[in-house]
């Protein structure tokens, strides 16, 4: 049967991409706690950027092969799937109180990343300088969670959290054995990824951009889904919330810097139109949720979740009718 062997590619690639990410997070994180690295700090960066690992692999190499549409979607893709699908599930199952304030500081930066990133894409091109402005900007924003973490040291509930989740220290050697595996495992899952993805978009018809938004950003999302039930499950709320608010800032700098910087392109008008408005929709319903309640602690609710959730099946329908209108 055509297209069985694509299937069971983007399958197994998704599954090495999951572990190559969790496997990642164990050696950068098991390496700084050996060399004392703060809890908040190693939480927010390291396993913030673990979890988008896999978007920016398969970005990555969607640019290098010229499927730069692909990325964009999964930019845009995993940024709506995270917010509607994964902390819409994980509501569902274990409501979300949101009370951390650094994550109240959070929430403007996401903002400000998504105007930055909407003033890049107005021309309808993203250049090689778009490319190295959203790079030198993912800097800027690990410089600034550094900043805050230290600033926040003591004082912040998320850290006790992180403090509970963290790898356990390894030997240095065994840690950095472990993140150069995990890189290693990650490169090949994506390659297989976006193989498969854009065969089967070439055999359903379908554009890049379609493959990249709905399949192949709902696979390279399953690190923050299993990151986040897992997290809600232990009742650590802000991690959960965290994580993804993080996840996306990532997945805007830098899984649209690399295959930018790698293979600049124009893309579809839909992008401006549909999709970026969606994900601030989303962005900002998410915020809402987070400050709604009645005292200083925000409360995502079943209710809510089932709301995100529907939001995300509306959002496959829109996709739908808009491709084959």
């Amino acid at each position: 049967m055509y297209g069985l062997t694509e299937i069971f590619a983007i399958v197994a690639g998704f599954a090495a991409l999951i572990w190559g990410a969790d496997r990642f997070v164990a050696g950068a994180g098991g390496l700084a706690r050996t060399l004392n690295i703060s809890p908040l700090i190693i939480g927010l960066v390291i396993v913030g950027f673990g979890t988008s690992a896999p978007e920016m692999l398969v970005a990555g190499v969607a640019g290098w092969e010229g499927n730069t549409s692909l990325a964009i979607g999964n930019s845009l893709g995993s940024n709506i799937t995270n917010i509607a699908l994964v902390l819409g599930i994980t509501a569902l199952f274990f409501p979300l109180t949101v009370h951390s304030n650094l994550l109240k500081r959070e929430f403007p930066a996401l903002f400000l990343i998504s105007a930055f990133v909407i003033i890049l894409f107005i021309d309808g091109e993203l250049s090689k300088i778009d490319g190295i402005a959203l790079l030198v900007g993912m800097i800027g924003f690990i410089i600034w969670m550094i900043y805050l973490s230290k600033q926040s040291a003591g004082k912040d509930p998320i850290e006790q959290e992180f403090e509970e989740e963290l790898p356990a220290q390894l030997p240095a050697g065994k840690a950095i054995l472990w993140l150069l595996v995990g890189l290693s495992v990650l490169l090949i899952g994506a390659r297989v990824v976006v193989w498969g993805a854009v065969s089967i978009a070439q055999a359903l018809g379908v554009s890049d951009l379609i493959i990249g938004l709905t399949i192949v950003a709902i696979g390279t999302s399953l690190p923050e889904l299993a990151t986040t039930m897992m997290s809600a499950k232990k009742g650590e709320h802000d991690i959960a919330v965290g994580n993804i608010i993080g996840s996306n800032m990532f997945n805007l700098l830098g899984v649209l810097g690399i295959p930018a910087v790698i293979h600049p392109t124009s893309f579809d008008s839909s992008v401006l139109t549909r999709d970026i408005p969606i994900m601030l929709f989303l962005t900002i319903t998410l915020y809402l949720m987070a400050k709604n309640g009645k005292d200083k602690h925000g409360k995502i609710n079943r209710y809510e979740g089932a709301g995100l959730v529907t939001a995300y099946f509306s959002y496959l329908a829109i996709l739908y009718y808009t491709h084959h209108g």
